[in-house]
């Protein structure tokens, strides 16, 4: 009897990944000087590990990879060799070779041969004892932005239709596919766009960034023919022709070299905006050394310290092993069928308790207890079903240590990368979204906010930046924090470009509304990364993509002491504690966590403004007054404020009074997406299902506030 083992394949590739993301964790936190033999024993276990799984399956392209690099650690964890910061950067860049490989075999993704064969070729090199030149790690492609891309002939050439975009989120979406290779922009009928790409990169990493802009449903990508020689030689001179006569107005023409004969390639001609890093080290006189063997610390550490240490990691390692062993894989499928399931048992509860909730409680006692009963129980069922979707923060935390590494040492920065609460734990559906954001942000705060190591000197700080990257729970949100001690953002420079972008400033501005003005879409991106203080790129994109989640982006800052972002995000978008309220006929529901309080005003608490609207006095402070029957144009029973009920609400810090007809009650309700069954409403975020059968919109509190300042009788100035 013959076993079909493809139905394993899943398995391995999840495993196979899970051990790559562990070694890269044991590699970054590995002591160069001192190893503890516990890491380098786990690190050629996740290489052996891989190598069996992937000889198993006949994916010998990986276990090739993986022997040689075991037998490289087998060496250094045997003590015949010393572990170095070369050897540190090889494991990482076949550990980037064999996730390329595992991408390969499951998705189809391409696989750069020569790169494999260079990684092949330096472990083996490391291993024989030979000092090899140093090669730069295999990084995420937008970790390279100053190097010129070079497109070979095995390119592809992608044409990407855009839908109907602004200028700023083409530009944006130029400046980040160009990281990936050759970009040009042609233009389409109706004011549309399209980018041709020359790349080596994979169709998925394309589509990736583009998703930060757009959806990548309203995408029409199409593989263009690769160029000819002719065609391909064509471009290159016409490019270096015009290159070399505009210099893009950054650089002195180049002075005519003696050794001439040789074509310069694009490297050598910085692109037009940038030196070589090579370059500008050889005119700085930095001379890159062969690396020396580490001498023995003079001083050791006290043993009682090193014990300590070392108990406190095994401790660790045990309740991370157990963690492992005591759960099970299960598709993500399988868990939002369950999570639907149980919204849907969620409404015919409520129906149930809303239809027995007219019964007499002496006749049907017996009744009416199961129903509360059940209800208690839902409720249960529903917070543990809610919990499976839970992931912690870790999740997001663990991708930025390796890019922190690699962006500081390419940028000539030293940067301590510190973590905290990332236990803390968000919806996965959240997690999977904050992403792109965080990342943004992390590589603002290297490239643009922390300082070269000689300028924090001269500013009298450590030579070493710290980048803080935390989670915590407050209330029904969890607040995540990036900050760096850094040079700050300026002031001055801000209100100046804003000025020139035609922004209405003033200097009297607070530091608070100042820091806002980087979201605004204008802020020119070349002028914003050749500033330390200044910060902007693409920020416009990422405050969009926060709000779009529920959440909020707000900005603290001291010139010279650093920046700290604060992103405040709801724990799930599938179940929202919510108040009912009634206006008309109708039913709304108001996510609890913007509610204050509600109130019945006295009559003389209520003024009207000529010609602005009316504001109501809450313990001395002036709130404008916002009637809900008047947002949607629905027919009111209750048109006096003092006869209605109001609710103060706030949002992005500034707080209103909603009029409506009465409170209807709180509850929990499972949201259902508006804009994917019917389309997009202004005001409105979600809708449910009541136990009446009857369906309620659940109003964008944000939105809300924001429109009801545009309506002309209603907009208030303070």
């Amino acid at each position: 009897m013959t076993i079909d083992i493809s139905q394993f394949y899943k398995v391995f590739f999840d495993e196979a990944e899970e051990l790559l993301a562990e070694k890269e964790r044991l590699l970054l936190a590995v002591d160069i000087d001192a190893p503890d033999p516990e890491d380098l024993n786990a690190i050629f276990r996740t290489a052996h590990s891989i190598k069996g799984g992937a000889s198993t399956f006949g994916l010998n392209d990986m276990s090739e990879v993986t022997h040689v690099l075991e037998s490289l650690l087998d060496r250094i964890r045997k003590g015949e060799m010393r572990l170095s910061a070369q050897h540190v950067d090889a494991f990482l860049a076949a550990k980037d070779i064999l996730k390329m490989q595992l991408d390969g075999h499951r998705n189809g993704a391409d696989v750069d041969q020569e790169a494999v064969a260079n990684v092949r070729m330096m472990l083996h090199d490391l291993s024989e004892g030979v000092i090899v030149p140093t090669h730069q790690p295999t990084v995420p492609s937008f970790l390279h932005a100053e190097q010129k891309q070079q497109v070979s002939e095995g390119a592809h050439r992608y044409k990407i239709e855009l839908p109907d975009l602004a200028k700023r989120d083409v530009d944006a979406l130029v400046d980040e596919l160009g990281l990936l290779g050759r970009v040009s922009v042609v233009p389409l009928e109706a004011g549309r766009t399209a980018l041709i790409i020359m790349t080596h990169e994979s169709l998925d990493d394309i589509i990736a960034i583009c998703s930060f802009v757009l959806d990548p449903n309203d995408l029409k990508i199409f593989e263009a023919p690769p160029l000819t020689p002719e065609q391909r030689a064509r471009e290159a001179a016409e490019r270096a022709r015009i290159e070399d006569e505009q210099g893009y107005g950054f650089f002195d023409p180049a002075e005519p070299d003696d050794a001439a004969g040789q074509e310069p390639d694009e490297d050598e001609l910085g692109y037009g905006f940038f030196q070589p890093i090579e370059q500008i080290r050889r005119e700085a006189g930095i001379v890159a050394e062969a690396p020396q063997p580490v001498a023995v610390r003079a001083e050791a550490e006290p043993v009682e310290v090193v014990a300590e240490k070392k108990a406190a990691k095994k401790a660790s390692d045990a309740a991370h092993a157990q963690a492992e062993s005591s759960s099970i894989r299960v598709s993500i499928e399988k868990v939002d069928q369950l999570i639907n399931l149980v919204g849907e048992l969620v409404i015919t509860q409520a129906m149930i308790e809303q239809r027995s909730s007219g019964l007499d409680p002496m006749l049907h006692q017996r009744l009416l207890a199961s129903v509360s009963q059940l209800t208690r129980n839902t409720r249960d069922l529903q917070e543990a079903v809610m919990s499976i979707r839970m992931m912690p923060m870790d999740f997001v935390f663990s991708r930025f240590p390796r890019m922190v590494r690699d962006l500081a040492g390419k940028l000539g920065k030293k940067v301590d990368f510190i973590t905290n609460g990332a236990a803390t734990e968000l919806d996965k559906g959240l997690i999977e979204r904050i992403v792109d954001p965080l990342t943004h942000l992390v590589r603002n705060s290297i490239d643009h906010g922390i300082e070269l190591p000689a300028a924090r000197m001269a500013a009298g700080k450590s030579e070493a930046g710290r980048l803080f990257l935390s989670a915590a729970h407050q209330g029904g949100n969890i607040v995540i924090e990036v900050a760096d001690d850094g040079g700050g953002l300026n002031r001055e420079r801000i209100l100046a470009k804003a000025q020139q972008n035609g922004l209405a400033v003033s200097d009297s501005m607070s530091d608070a509304d100042v820091w806002q003005l980087i979201f605004a879409p204008g802020f020119s991106t070349a002028e914003i990364v050749t500033d330390v203080s200044g910060r902007g790129v693409g920020m416009d994109v990422v405050k969009r993509n926060i709000q779009a989640l529920g959440g909020t982006i707000d900005i603290r800052s001291a010139r010279g002491f650093g920046t700290t972002i604060l992103i405040s995000l709801p724990l799930t978008l599938a179940i929202l504690d919510g108040m009912s309220i009634r206006s008309g006929e109708e039913i709304y529901i108001l996510p609890l966590g913007f509610v204050v309080e509600s109130l019945q005003p006295a009559r003389a608490d209520v003024k009207e403004i000529a010609g602005q609207g009316r504001v109501v006095k809450v313990r001395g402070e002036y709130l404008p007054l916002i009637p809900l029957y008047q947002m949607f144009n629905i027919e009111p029973r209750i048109t006096d404020p003092c006869e209605g009920i109001l609710v103060i609400l706030e949002a992005e810090g500034r707080k209103a009074a909603l009029f409506v007809d009465e409170l209807v009650g709180q509850q929990q309700v499972v949201v259902k997406n508006l804009e994917a069954n019917y389309r997009k409403v202004a005001g409105i975020s979600g809708a449910t299902i009541l136990g009446d059968g009857g369906v309620a919109l659940i109003l964008d509190v944000a939105a809300l506030l924001r429109s009801s300042r545009q309506l002309s009788d209603e907009s208030i100035l303070f």
